[in-house]
């Protein structure tokens, strides 16, 4: 059974990690898949994972555009309405992290991380919700962090960023249920993703001991719970907060 079968998702930031998981299970899922890469040496990658998703049997393009930027995100959901017809489903997953103690951290390595996570998803979220709101039906998913919950030392600003996606998405809930469209959150943990590259050796081991299922997860598993969220058998969930963490913020 496909759970998105015909359905026009976006997702941001998909050209590595969890983005690509998510993008790859949304087109095994019969989704047609939009995407978002920035820097040019992610051009690679994004055209075979286009091309893979295309060989599933979808549709599927690549979009250098930078959520961060209001004016490029308008552009990028004008061209795939243009190209597609309509968004069913928007995952807001482009981020970053800048990690440095807060005596350390400069101004501009807040506002980066500050307009990669947050302003994005406000930057996107507002273009998307033109069309659902047209279709009386949508989804949106937001990737929080399981740090905007619980804080961690030295990422602040991303912690700050984070926690900043759960309140909007929660206000976005209240303000676009009654036209039929959803806005949820997820927190994953500690994912194997090049973004988590410095999970090794003993600084890995510190975390595993706080984690009850004693392992990190993987990208492929924060894509089930997207795909989760993204489809009808979420129908009545709506803004959530849900930890994909491995039990670590019980």
């Amino acid at each position: 059974m496909k759970l998105l079968d015909g359905k026009v998702a976006i997702v941001t930031g998909a050209a590595r990690g969890i983005g690509a998981a998510i993008a790859l299970k949304f087109a095994e899922h019969g989704a047609h898949v939009a995407f978002t890469y920035v820097s040019d040496s992610s051009a690679e990658k994004a055209a075979a994972l286009e091309a893979r998703l295309q060989q599933l049997g979808v549709k599927s393009k690549a979009y250098k555009s930078n959520a961060g930027d209001f004016a490029q995100s308008e552009t990028f959901v004008a061209d795939v309405l243009k190209e597609f017809g309509t968004i069913d489903v928007c995952v807001n997953n482009a981020g970053i992290s800048k990690d440095n103690l807060l005596l350390r951290l400069t101004p501009e390595q807040w506002d980066d991380v500050i307009t990669i996570n947050l302003k994005s998803v406000f930057n996107m979220t507002k273009q998307v919700i033109k069309p659902m709101m047209k279709a009386k039906s949508g989804s949106i998913v937001n990737m929080s962090s399981i740090i905007g919950i619980s804080g961690n030392a030295g990422q602040a600003s991303y912690a700050a960023s984070k926690a900043g996606i759960i309140g909007f998405t929660k206000s976005v809930a209240k303000e676009l249920g009654s036209r039929n469209i959803r806005c949820n959150a997820i927190a994953p943990g500690f994912v194997e993703t090049d973004m988590t590259h410095y999970l090794k050796g003993s600084s890995a081991d510190e975390f595993l001991k706080k984690i009850p299922l004693g392992r990190f997860g993987k990208a492929e598993e924060i894509a089930d719970t997207t795909l989760f969220l993204a489809s009808n058998m979420s129908a009545y969930i709506t803004g959530q907060v849900l930890s994909t963490c491995g039990g670590l913020n019980i």
